[in-house]
């Protein structure tokens, strides 16, 4: 049998790098250069067909080899190592993520003194990852019917996972440690699912991220983000719907798709990236966990879930707010990934400005503010219909678990921050009472949605403003982070 002929490009050579800006301007080179070779191959498979060649490009990597054990400032949860060894990331799409990597790889030098290394790793680009907005398909049939991944490398599920994120990478004759939570494969795949769900291109995505399961709140937004783009003083310089169409005045109309994608996005942008996106997830934990297993891959500096519940207690009343501190977990989504009885703790820095924002908005304070928000346990079911089961069970756990409210998709979200290590909290407002009576009807809902929604969304937005202005640091939470972590956030 002849042995096929892999053409690949030139190999890059390594460089070292004392300077961050240098390190990702040679990251951005390279991974251009290999996604040009992928796709002009491709145009000439087309045109000329299977000549009996492999055409192979590879992910550019990041590399450091750290070899004291010298004490590092131990207040920062992220931007070191933990011992000596060599540490090593392979990157994908580096203009996307400039700034970020810029912050990242100057931590690393600054807090070791020791360079970075920046060179081609061995783990291929699968066409698909590289064709990005092409059509990987020939209408010719004899190609068509050629099997591509005898010609190209395509995406490989087994080293597309969350061993690093869940903890357990397998043991390996490698020298190498995991440098960020993401393989190259698992950030590709999950910025082509962002695209698919949201009809939105991941650039657009900000740092705060809302999520909601209501349109009433998308409509809140906009109005929101119209009345920013006309304050010059607000920071705020476009607003980003489906389909990637993006205003820049308040008198712009977005046009009104018929079909919307499964889970819409919306983005009030700032120039460094700290704006605002809402993501209308909709309704229940599968989709929770689908949007933040993609998102999380961004980065985000902080998310919060602004959504509906079951107030549990008599006291409460159609409209209070729900500040959740602790979440019984029977979502079941996340079992495999992180097991329910590991805790998801509050975080203190998400609470206090949550807490702020209500009074801001309200202009309640201190005592008063009980008036309308209480803070508790909040429940996450998988089951919409959860009243119509025998409620004894039910009942009990809820009672056991001191929960004063029920959603759907609450501690999926914080569930995943968690696991993910991006900061997170929960602000709900009761929407009906079904252990006392009062059910969600159309009537009573539209009213409660028309004097309600507004409020609540003020408060995400006003949380995430207090959030934005926290230095370095303080919001990426030590408590977060495991005993064997890696470098990069």
């Amino acid at each position: 049998m002849t042995k096929q002929k892999i053409i690949t490009l030139k190999k890059t050579t390594e460089e070292e790098f004392w300077d961050a800006t240098k390190a990702v301007k040679k990251l951005i080179d390279d991974y251009t250069k290999s996604i040009e070779f992928l796709r002009i191959s491709f145009d000439n498979f087309l045109e000329n067909g299977n000549q009996g060649e492999r055409y192979r490009a590879f992910y550019p990597e990041i590399r450091i080899e750290v070899k004291s054990f010298a004490a590092i400032d131990s207040r920062l949860s992220f931007g070191h190592v933990t011992e000596p060894g060599i540490y090593a990331a392979t990157v994908t799409q580096p203009k996307l993520f400039e700034n970020y990597l810029i912050q990242q790889i100057s931590l690393l030098i600054e807090n070791h003194k020791v360079p970075i290394t920046i060179s081609a790793s061995k783990t291929p680009i699968p066409l698909h990852f590289a064709m990005k907005g092409k059509l990987v398909s020939n209408p010719k049939s004899d190609i068509d019917e050629f099997p591509l991944r005898d010609v190209f490398d395509v995406p490989d599920l087994s080293t597309t996972n969350d061993n690093i994120v869940n903890g357990t990478v397998p043991s390996s004759s490698s020298d190498l440690n995991s440098l960020c939570l993401f393989t190259a494969q698992r950030v590709d795949y999950s910025l082509a699912r962002l695209d698919h769900y949201t009809a939105t291109d991941p650039k657009h995505f900000q740092n705060f991220v809302l999520f909601t399961n209501y349109q009433f709140y998308v409509d809140e937004f906009e109005h929101f983000a119209r009345r920013a783009l006309n304050n010059p003083d607000s920071g705020y310089e476009s607003f980003v719907g489906p389909e990637n169409f993006e205003i820049f005045s308040s008198q712009t109309e977005i046009p009104r798709s018929s079909k919307l994608p499964q889970m819409p996005s919306y983005h009030l942008k700032r120039s460094d990236g700290n704006g605002i996106t809402l993501v209308n997830i909709g309704v229940g934990p599968s989709n929770a966990k689908t949007a933040t297993d993609h998102i999380a891959v961004l980065r985000p500096q902080a998310w919060l879930m602004l959504g509906h519940c079951a107030g549990l207690r008599n006291s409460q009343r159609l409209g209070d707010f729900v500040l959740a501190h602790a979440y019984l977990r029977e979502d079941k989504v996340l079992d495999e990934d992180l097991p329910s009885w590991v805790p998801v703790p509050a975080l203190a820095e998400v609470q206090i400005a949550l807490e702020q924002a209500v009074a801001d908005v309200t202009q309640l304070k201190g005592y008063d503010l009980k008036q309308i928000m209480r803070t508790g346990t909040v429940a996450t079911v998988d089951n919409r219909n959860w009243e119509l089961r025998e409620q004894m069970g039910p009942v009990h756990r809820l009672s056991q678990s001191r929960a004063i409210a029920l959603d759907m998709e609450s501690a999926t979200v914080a569930a995943n921050g968690y696991r993910f290590r991006i900061p997170y909290g929960t602000l709900l407002c009761v929407s009906d009472k079904p252990l006392h009576g009062e059910l969600k009807l159309p009537g009573m809902a539209s009213e409660f949605y028309k004097t309600q929604v507004s409020q609540h969304l003020s408060i995400g937005v006003r949380t995430m403003e207090i959030l934005q202005k926290m230095p370095l640091g303080r919001l990426q939470s030590r408590k977060l982070r495991s005993f064997n972590e890696t470098a990069f956030l």
